[in-house]
């Protein structure tokens, strides 16, 4: 397959191969990458089993990677890849650190900020469902197999 290497595309395959990571380590496989001016600032999957912290979800560790790269709370102009609609936490996160824009993959209706907050986002952040959908939740449902 032949892609824009600035596509949306792109770089959710680059949040899905760290929710791959996620899946080896037995960690539930949700990936995110947080780009700017279309470089990844920062790329994780979730680390809650490694780390013992229920809050080291992939969003709010590429939160702080990014934020750490570039010396700045507040990613404004950042979009922020997630293979996975995120859950509340994380959806208060990104509010507060003002991203600019969400896309993500599979959609959560159980554990979503969508069901749960809907306004939960910053007022000038962009969301969208966008692609890989059908891969990630795949992924998610192979982990959540394994586990039964």
């Amino acid at each position: 397959m032949d892609f824009n290497v600035f596509s949306d595309e792109f770089f959710m395959r680059q949040a899905l191969l760290e929710a791959k990571k996620a899946f080896e380590l037995d960690e539930v496989p949700v990936g995110a990458v947080l780009v700017a001016q279309n470089q990844i600032l920062a790329r994780a999957h979730n680390r809650t089993e490694a780390l013992s912290d229920v809050s080291a979800h992939a969003e709010i560790l590429a939160i702080t990677a990014a934020a750490q790269a570039l010396g700045s709370k507040y990613l404004p102009k950042a979009t922020l890849y997630v293979t996975l609609e995120p859950c509340l936490m994380c959806a208060g996160a990104l509010a507060w650190a003002q991203i600019g824009r969400i896309v993500y993959a599979a959609a959560d209706p159980k554990r979503g900020f969508l069901a749960l907050a809907p306004k939960a986002l910053h007022p000038k952040t962009k969301l969208e469902q966008g692609p890989l959908a059908e891969e990630a939740q795949a992924l998610l449902q192979s982990f959540f197999k394994r586990k039964r």
